[in-house]
């Protein structure tokens, strides 16, 4: 599509179809009878978020490549959703969650930094053409965007694809793998569940922490449950992009610094920009977490910066050509090579330490999905549970900025 061709380029037209179809999903996606009950019960949601943008760039009626849009939404409600995700982290209580399920969750995180570069090398031999292609397209950088959301969550997808320049069809094709192998992971998750008094049992695993857990989580819920008002939302939105103005004052200073005097530097993303706003903003929600900021997850804080990532997650959609998605399926064998190796590690560590399938199934989707899913998963085991996986899953959106990063220079070395 030649610049300017498309039959829409007003950016405010732009962002409104954007937000009419994110209302359209969401609306039909909470409907509980009926057909559309009956397609998202096959058709995840996440999936036409991305889907129907796409839909605009192949038909000519957007063009993806050549709109303000996706840049807004990239240098400032990317770095603001990150603020808004991180800054609700209770430390103290994680580590409360008693040491097993800090195990499994770090040794999730572990499987996916390393099964990524595993599973290359192994296609490596095994279909060695894929890594033929080089520049934006390249498979290590698909790979790279992929890491940041089985760690983190799409947020952390996002950044990684923007660190190490992942090009729209390679993005596209990995959105695509993402969906397909994490969701058939979250059926045998949610089987897991059903069954999992009978494997504890069988293995020797102390569930008493899961049974102070239920109670620790009911009391926090009753005292800190509130109704939100304005306030409490004007001061999320400061401390959110008051957060990523200082990282980008800082970034101005920062990537001339390294420019100059570390030019060997480029290639660990130093020179760019965004690298450095997301570094600072999820440090920055970090530091907040600390503090009396924290208490507004109890009125939605959490909530916010999700709107902000679906946004962005349209944006996404706009640079899709759904034509390659055709070419999926080889792609999907390196996902269930990735997540085999993640899921062979965790079993062999919750073996090991005897950990109950509760801690193994919420440290998964912790990583593998973020707190989209984990929440989904732990309330299979107790609803009361659920803010458990929330809690572990943000967790993963602070560490999936730095062990995503890791993973992809690990997929550098290997395919570049």
């Amino acid at each position: 599509m030649e610049q300017g061709s498309a039959l829409i380029t007003n950016n405010a037209v732009i962002l409104g179809l954007l937000a009419l179809i994110l209302g359209f999903v969401f609306y039909t996606s909470n409907l509980k009878q009926g057909f559309w009950a009956k397609f998202y019960k096959y058709v995840p949601a996440l999936l036409m978020c991305y889907f129907l943008p796409s839909l605009l760039n192949t038909f000519g009626i957007v063009d993806g490549s050549s709109n303000d849009v996706y840049t807004v939404a990239k240098y400032f409600l990317l770095p603001a959703c990150l603020v808004l995700l991180t800054l609700s982290i209770d430390l103290k209580a994680i580590l409360g969650l008693g040491k097993k399920a800090i195990i499994m969750f770090l040794t999730g995180t572990i499987g996916v930094v390393i099964g990524g570069p595993v599973a290359l090398l192994i296609v490596a031999t095994i279909m060695p053409e894929l890594l033929g292609v080089s520049g934006p397209e390249a498979l290590w950088r698909g790979m790279a965007a992929l890491a940041g959301s089985w760690i983190g969550g799409g947020a952390n997808m996002l950044a990684m694809k923007e660190i190490y320049g992942a090009g729209g069809e390679i993005f596209t094709v990995m959105v695509t793998v993402d969906i397909v192998v994490a969701n058939l992971w979250m059926a045998a998750l949610l089987m897991l569940a059903a069954k999992h008094k009978k494997i504890d049992e069988k293995t020797g695993a102390d569930t008493s922490s899961i049974d102070r857990l239920i109670d620790k989580v009911q009391q926090f819920e009753a005292q800190h449950a509130r109704k939100p008002e304005l306030r409490d939302f004007m001061i999320m939105l400061a401390l959110a992009f008051g957060a990523t103005g200082l990282a980008h004052f800082a970034a101005d200073l920062l990537v001339p610094f390294f420019v100059e005097h570390y030019p060997g530097l480029k290639k660990f993303s130093l020179h760019s920009k965004l690298f450095w706003i997301i570094v600072l903003v999820t440090s920055i929600g970090l530091a907040l977490s600390f503090t009396k900021a924290r208490q507004y997850e109890a009125v939605g804080a959490s909530k916010v910066g999700a709107s902000f990532l679906y946004i962005l997650i349209a944006t996404i959609g706009l640079h899709m050509d759904i034509t390659k998605i055709v070419e999926a399926p080889k792609y999907i064998i390196i996902g269930v090579i990735w997540m085999a190796i993640h899921i062979g590690l965790l079993f062999l560590v919750a073996k090991l330490i005897k950990a109950p399938v509760f801690y193994v199934a919420v440290g998964s989707k912790a990583n593998i999905g973020g707190a989209a899913s984990a929440p989904v998963v732990a309330s299979a085991f107790h609803p009361a549970l659920a803010p458990v996986g929330v809690l572990l899953a943000v967790l993963g959106y602070a560490l999936g900025t730095y062990m995503a990063w890791l993973c992809g220079q690990l997929l550098r070395i290997i395919g570049s």
